[in-house]
């Protein structure tokens, strides 16, 4: 394009534009109010962060300092070596995969029904929606390493603790996001359901399960996910597991082996995560692809 004929478009953009604000002056009308509001919400997040970093000790002098350790504990742990404790190790992995799936299934197949209960479309009772939900947010409001230590004390050192720890937080998240993929679900199935002459319960077996079921397995596959890297955490306080090989290492300074778990931790949760975006995208169907 030429250059005159780039001028000329820019000389028609600035007439259009000026005639614009003629016709419509309130919508080029600076906001001030808006402007003020903003530098304002603005200023105070600094401020809070600025407060935070104080109150808190946070310092680039500690962090260039601790960078150097940082690099020789680095060099202590190369190169990871299990140091003959390679069946132990596996065994220990073994004990957290178990965890993170008994404890993920026995949430979602709590989780399940309760949601139905917490769903506006299936139970309009504001009460006994507002009972279930706030119940569920309660489980949930519990982070699963205080539900570790709550059930450590219950039923005892081990991966049973753990497992119940699991259970218990996921009740709650699972709850929450499979009672608002039922509110979401399309609702012309369960209407046709009804319009045929079934009753409440068939509205929910065939028109509702069947629309949301994908979605919730797909929900379900995450979470065992994201639980085999919760399961390693709870083992540091005795859950089981991996974890608790990790922490007694850790204090030991044996760094080579404590780089040794690391990697099976992040090569299981890679296979883990492969596994199940494969099993979520058959599950959702070809259009997820």
């Amino acid at each position: 394009m030429s250059a005159a004929r780039t001028g000329a478009l820019r000389a028609e953009a600035r007439d259009n534009l000026a005639r614009l604000r003629g016709r419509y002056p309130a919508q080029f009308r600076a906001d001030r109010a808006a402007r003020a509001r903003f530098v304002l919400a603005l200023g105070a997040l600094i401020g809070l962060a600025a407060l935070a970093c104080w109150r808190l000790d946070v310092s680039a002098a500690r962090i260039l300092n601790g960078l150097g350790r940082l690099g020789s504990f680095t060099v202590l742990m190369l190169p990871p070596s299990p140091e003959g404790h390679v069946w132990t190790f596996l065994h220990a992995l073994g004990e957290t995969l178990g965890i993170a799936f008994l404890g993920t299934l026995a949430a979602a197949i709590l989780a399940f029904p309760v949601a139905f209960l917490a769903a506006r479309n299936v139970v309009p009772n504001p009460f006994a929606h507002f009972a279930v939900r706030r119940g569920l947010d309660v489980m949930r409001s519990v982070d699963v390493l205080i539900w570790a230590l709550i059930w450590i004390n219950v039923v005892g050192l081990g991966p049973f603790a753990g497992a119940l720890a699991i259970a218990c937080s996921d009740f709650g998240a699972l709850g929450k996001l499979f009672s608002e993929a039922i509110e979401t679900c399309d609702r012309r199935p369960g209407e046709g359901v009804v319009a045929s002459g079934g009753s409440s319960l068939h509205r929910i077996r065939f028109g509702l399960i069947p629309g949301v079921l994908p979605v919730l397995a797909s929900q379900v596959l995450y979470f065992f996910e994201s639980n085999t890297r919760s399961a390693t955490i709870i083992g540091i306080v005795g859950a089981g597991g991996i974890g608790q090989y990790l922490t007694e290492l850790i204090r030991v300074l044996e760094l080579k082996q404590v780089a040794f778990l690391v990697l099976m931790i992040l090569v299981t949760v890679a296979a883990i995560d492969l596994v199940s975006t494969r099993l979520r995208r058959a599950i959702i169907g070809p259009a997820a692809r």
